[in-house]
């Protein structure tokens, strides 16, 4: 019990927050708060850390442990954990811009990526992005690559586990077994009629 509130706890801890623009993905922040100040204080004094990062100004799905094998399952390369995001660009892209992100786009230092997933939306400047690595500002430098600029990106789910809608921005909820376990499945396949 905490300030008079029952608090179930767990040996290792798995939360899910709704990141919202403004926030640091590091435990010494620098310009911007860290995402540990959005947690209740129970949770910070675990000293949780994210599963990957999220740019300041990117928003949504975060993954917070206190579990190191479980994050290193997670971003491990072998694991093949699919991310998705909604990617709102200045400008409609063309075909050859998608077709560009989803066939290894090599970034503008060299580096070639992965194939992605990229699918229209009924809002003519979003697009859906799958990716299954994590380089740094990676849909961003894509895009870039293929002649466009992303304005605002939101991470949907990891694996087969998506954003909680209920949460509001800067709130978060502890993950059980069966939120594990949805992060290694296959997500459900992008169409283009997923999202009309």
């Amino acid at each position: 019990v905490v300030d008079g509130q029952p608090w179930v706890t767990h040996v290792k801890a798995l939360i899910m927050l709704h990141k919202p623009a403004g926030y640091e993905c590091s435990l010494k922040p620098g310009a911007w708060p860290g995402v540990h100040n959005l947690l209740p204080v129970p949770l910070r004094r675990r000293g949780l850390q994210p599963v990957g990062r999220l740019d300041q100004d990117t928003t949504g799905l975060l993954l917070l442990t206190d579990d190191g094998d479980l994050a290193h399952r997670i971003l491990s390369p072998k694991k093949h954990v699919w991310k998705t995001y909604e990617v709102l660009l200045a400008d409609e892209p063309d075909t050859a811009q998608l077709e560009a992100v989803q066939n290894s786009i090599i970034l503008a230092d060299g580096q070639r990526c992965l194939p992605a997933f990229a699918v229209r939306t009924s809002n003519p400047n979003t697009v859906v992005v799958r990716i299954r690595e994590g380089k740094y500002h990676q849909i961003k430098r894509m895009f870039a690559a293929a002649g466009n600029a992303v304005t605002g990106l939101k991470r949907t789910a990891v694996g087969g586990l998506t954003l909680d809608e209920s949460l509001a921005p800067g709130e978060c909820r502890e993950l059980g077994e069966g939120d594990i376990a949805r992060i290694f499945e296959q997500p459900a396949p992008l169409t283009p009629e997923s999202f009309a």
